[in-house]
């Protein structure tokens, strides 16, 4: 089935990339029949039949272009439902397709040389914009450098997306050259040069704003050499492009001149102070998707604002944050920032990354981000139908493709040998797939454990190598006790709930074949009530991997630490960490009172008192806010609403139970008694 959909998905994904300056059009239908493509996937549920792993990271860009609908939808209705308003989020509805192209896309394997293949015939699209325009000219070049070229549409939108289109090509042309297809990335990286010289005919000022920042994304791709040699190019080239520039050139000679900005300089600052008091009117839910049009027209009328904002400004504020605050207030703004900022967060983790493709997406998807914000300085791109769709499929099809190149990058076989720590009490219901998975990783697995009086030592003799049956000091003595009998140069510390994903297996024996850091953290995935939690306190990645030479574990009674020798480095990875944290609900009221009573101990030990049970009811609430909101548990549905108040409770409990322990036991006798 997957070769069925595989070649289809490709064609259209690379026709409406390529496309896109063509033809809006295009780039809309290819959008679409590849989000149809997407749904009909999710219903027959064919991608998780083979076996996919949703990454935590792609839910979190979905949800970055849902709550830019949400907040749009709301905008549109705190107005009334106008029909300008309609139209915007008409345009921004079209975010909804991003899960179905990632569905799609994903399915159909997309990878690095696909997606690059469409960014350099985007670019070699503008070759053709560029000849039709001289032969429309009847050849004169001089009448072409004297106007602003546009390719036949807006030349803001021509010069921005044909911009970026270059450097992706250019991208795409390193990581050509270095999977050792040099003739292929020498061309790509001709075509994407020579594109991001057409997309500078369209004497566009958001293009030399973004020029330099491009330049510098693509020094991690280079090698140490050309490092040094781009740092003093750089400047060069942005010089250079500023100088052949004449519409930026006459700017600067006027404002030198006169000491003011030019006039199209002047009409934008008016309006980005008007939308910015309709802000400050409504903070809180804007003016209204259509509000702002309304606005305008009414400033020009009486008189409170230029005539010109007519002809050029009626539409939006030529620029995305003053806009969005105008048109949605505080929640657009959070809105904005989330689209902008999710994926650059998570296109820039990899920027570094050892595997070739990986790097190279990383730094495209970045180029993405960062290019539509600082477009978005002089222009609405959110409210261009061509700048959001570009923005939807390309970001669609480079963390599509970048998690593909990832799930197939860990190919190298492990060369450091591995010791496993568990420790136990009553785990018969966990040990033996815990052990099972260790195996995976592992060439010696150490059980000890304290006391078990169900079959868990049983189990255990038929997967571990040590098992020792010992008192129970507490957590972090038990722990160094297993971690002393270890003998292997790293060590696994895993907890009898935790399994080994044959994914984290995978990039655990890669990592290792070569390490690159001196000890690496596991990202959870807590799995509790039939659900996996991504998010929330859920989403953390605790220390379990680590070269063994001069590491120990603390004492404390309970979240005890792994104790890292300084300037020793300290990696993430990316596979999952499954985590069975409860049983079942009784089990999980049964485990926190426990944490939380064992915490009140820890902290008492060190000298710590509350005072006022204000504290504890304080320290709750932060925790519910910081595991619900701020950590994005509410992304986990109605499982991570349960936990963030189940977090509270303990965090609750702890403190509250430090407030007793200061507290006497029994009441003091009165003298009366005595008499």
């Amino acid at each position: 089935m997957t070769n069925h959909f595989k070649k289809p998905v490709y064609l259209l994904f690379v026709a409406g990339i390529a496309g896109a300056l063509l033809s809006s059009s295009i780039l809309a239908a290819a959008a679409l029949l590849l989000a149809i493509t997407g749904l009909i996937i999710s219903f027959r549920k064919s991608l998780y039949q083979a076996g996919w792993d949703k990454p935590k990271e792609l839910r979190l860009l979905h949800f970055a272009f849902w709550f830019f609908v949400l907040v749009s939808f709301y905008s549109w209705a705190i107005e009334g439902f106008s029909y300008e308003g309609g139209k915007t989020f008409g345009n921004h509805a079209r975010f909804i397709l991003f899960w179905p192209l990632i569905i799609a896309l994903s399915y159909a394997h997309l990878n690095a040389s696909t997606l690059f293949a469409g960014a350099g015939l985007l670019a070699a699209s503008t070759f053709g914009l560029l000849g039709s325009a001289l032969l429309a000219n009847q050849g004169s070049i001089d009448l072409l450098l004297n106007s602003r070229f546009g390719g036949g549409i807006n030349p803001i939108s021509f010069g921005n997306i044909a911009l970026l289109g270059g450097f992706l090509t250019l991208v795409g042309g390193l990581f050509f050259y270095r999977s050792k297809r040099r003739a292929l990335g020498f061309l790509f990286i001709t075509i994407g040069a020579a594109a991001a010289a057409i997309a500078m005919l369209s004497q566009t000022r958001s293009n030399l704003v973004a020029l330099p920042f491009f330049l510098l994304l693509l020094v991690p791709l280079l090698s140490k050499n050309l490092r040094i040699i781009s740092m003093i190019a750089i400047p060069v080239v942005v010089v250079a492009a500023i100088a052949t520039n004449d519409r930026m050139s006459e700017q600067i000679a006027g404002f030198l001149q006169n000491d003011t900005p030019d006039s199209a300089i002047t009409i934008r600052m008016e309006v980005w102070g008007l939308a910015w008091n309709m802000f400050a009117e409504n903070p809180w839910t804007g003016i209204g998707l259509g509000g702002y049009t309304q606005e305008i027209e009414a400033s020009v009328a009486s008189g409170e604002a230029s005539a010109a904002l007519i002809e050029c400004c009626t539409g939006h504020a030529h620029n995305d944050f003053f806009n969005i605050a105008a048109t949605s207030g505080i929640p657009g703004i959070l809105s904005w920032a989330f689209l902008i900022f999710i994926p650059l967060t998570i296109f820039s983790r990899h920027l570094f990354s050892r595997h070739t493709a990986s790097a190279h997406l990383a730094v495209a998807g970045s180029l993405v981000s960062i290019g539509y914000f600082l477009f978005g300085l002089t222009e609405a791109t959110f409210n261009r139908t061509l700048f959001l769709t570009f923005y939807l499929v390309s970001v669609a099809g480079i963390a599509a493709a970048l998690f593909n190149e990832l799930s197939t990058s860990y190919v190298r076989q492990r060369t450091k040998t591995v010791s496993a720590t568990i420790i136990t009490k009553n785990e018969e219901d966990h040990i033996a797939d815990c052990l099972k998975s260790a195996r995976l990783v592992a060439d010696e697995i150490i059980v000890l454990d304290s006391g078990s009086t169900d079959r868990t030592v049983e189990i255990a003799k038929q997967y571990a190598d040590i098992i020792e049956v010992t008192d129970w000091p507490g957590f972090g003595v038990q722990k160094q006790r297993a971690l002393e009998k270890a003998t292997g140069e790293w060590v696994l510390s895993l907890d009898a709930d935790e399994r080994i994903t044959p994914e984290l297996a995978r990039e655990i024996n890669h990592r290792l074949a070569d390490p690159d850091a001196d000890a690496y953290k596991l990202p959870w995935a807590v799995t509790i009530y039939g659900a996996r939690l991504d998010f929330g306190r859920s989403g953390r990645a605790p220390l379990r991997l680590f070269r063994r030479e001069g590491v120990r574990f603390s004492d404390a009674l309970v979240h005890e630490r792994i104790l890292i020798p300084e300037g020793r480095k300290t990696k993430t990875l990316r596979g999952r960490l499954t985590h069975y944290t409860h049983r079942d609900f009784g089990h999980s009221l049964e485990k926190g009172a426990k944490y939380a009573w064992l915490g009140s101990l820890e902290k008492h030990r060190k000298g710590k008192k509350t005072r006022t049970m204000i504290y504890p009811t304080l320290r709750g609430l932060m925790t519910f806010v910081q595991v619900y909101f701020i950590r994005f548990g509410f992304l986990d549905g109605a499982v991570g609403y349960l936990t963030a108040v189940t977090y509270a409770q303990v965090t609750f409990n702890k403190y509250a139970g430090l407030w007793t322990i200061d507290r006497p036991s029994i009441p003091a006798t009165h003298d009366a008694n005595a008499a």
